[in-house]
């Protein structure tokens, strides 16, 4: 038995195999509309902002 998955994109039910090129998107275009969503970030992962963290004092941590 095949297992299906919903395109993150569409909805179009996915077949969940090897042979699947752009699982878990049913297409290249579907793939590549997500990836701009990311670029444009309309997606995000939740956390702090990177402002939120101390400095890193770059050349120390090369010398240890």
């Amino acid at each position: 038995m095949t297992h299906l998955v919903k395109c993150p994109t569409c909805g179009k039910a996915v077949p969940w195999t090897s042979s699947q090129r752009w699982r878990p998107f049913c297409s290249e275009r579907c793939k590549l509309i997500d990836l701009g969503a990311w670029a444009a970030e309309e997606h995000r992962i939740e956390g702090e902002h990177a402002d939120s963290f101390p400095p890193r004092d770059v050349d120390r941590e090369q010398e240890d």
